[in-house]
């Protein structure tokens, strides 16, 4: 037996906190009655509907996709463009990203049909922190980079402190290669930090999601999630004090 709310959430439907509002609101039957408590639990055979929509209870999957530069994290795209979700033909089950990358940005990106898990990891207060590597236009000055290490005004707000690493910079090319690791999830947020300070990301990538990286893929490439790794995941957003220092 678990609670509604889990049910729905597994089956891909919506995060467990949507599902807890569909409940609220009426719009969940289970064997034909209306059901507006959290607290329901539900077995196996039990006829569930969603906006009077049959659930569909599907085997959670977790992959990890190596994405490439030119993909839409999306499930679909109206202008045509490859989406992330055209990775994965072989899955029947009705998966998403967790979170997104840009277009022009490359790296590690989950992809699930869990809903509460998506909602947990994507959840601010858990603070899962992302590394990227950018190539910018120029070598930026150390004041710079402490400047996004320290937090810096965008048009949404200042943003959380960074980690800012410069890896290596190419005088001849007036380049520089930095990893720069973050905890939000801001639309654009890495590309516009550094134009903030004056220097244009040309390429940039995220090589590590918490403790997971890419390593043994190639761009393109994916892998299942073992057991271990998705618990892993649960506890590290649950854990206090989990960040790395």
């Amino acid at each position: 037996m678990e609670r509604l709310q889990k049910v729905i959430a597994h089956a891909g439907v919506a995060s467990r906190r949507k599902a807890e509002e569909l409940i609220l609101d009426g719009r969940v039957t289970v064997n034909g009655k209306t059901v507006r408590e959290l607290g329901i639990k539900v077995g196996p055979n039990e006829k569930i509907e969603v906006n009077g929509v049959p659930l569909d209870k599907e085997e959670p999957v977790y992959h990890l996709l190596y994405k490439p530069r030119g993909v839409i994290s999306s499930v679909s795209d109206d202008k045509g463009r490859k989406v992330v979700t055209d990775f994965f033909p072989h899955i029947k089950q009705r998966i998403y990203p967790v979170g997104r990358l840009d277009y022009d940005t490359s790296g590690l990106l989950l992809v699930t049909n869990d809903g509460e898990f998506a909602n947990l990891l994507m959840h601010p207060k858990h603070e899962v922190e992302k590394v990227y590597v950018a190539k910018v236009k120029g070598i930026p000055l150390k004041e710079k980079l402490r400047e996004l290490e320290r937090g810096i005004k965008l048009e949404d707000g200042k943003t959380a402190p960074a980690r800012v690493k410069m890896m290596s910079i190419d005088k001849r090319k007036q380049t520089a290669i930095i990893e720069i690791t973050i905890h939000e999830g801001r639309n654009r947020q890495v590309r516009r930090m550094f134009d903030a300070i004056g220097h244009e990301v040309l390429k940039l990538k995220r090589e590590k999601y918490a403790f997971l990286t890419l390593a043994g893929l190639s761009t393109g490439d994916s892998r299942e999630l073992t057991p271990h790794e998705v618990k892993q995941l649960r506890a590290f957003v649950t854990m206090e004090g989990h960040r790395l220092r």
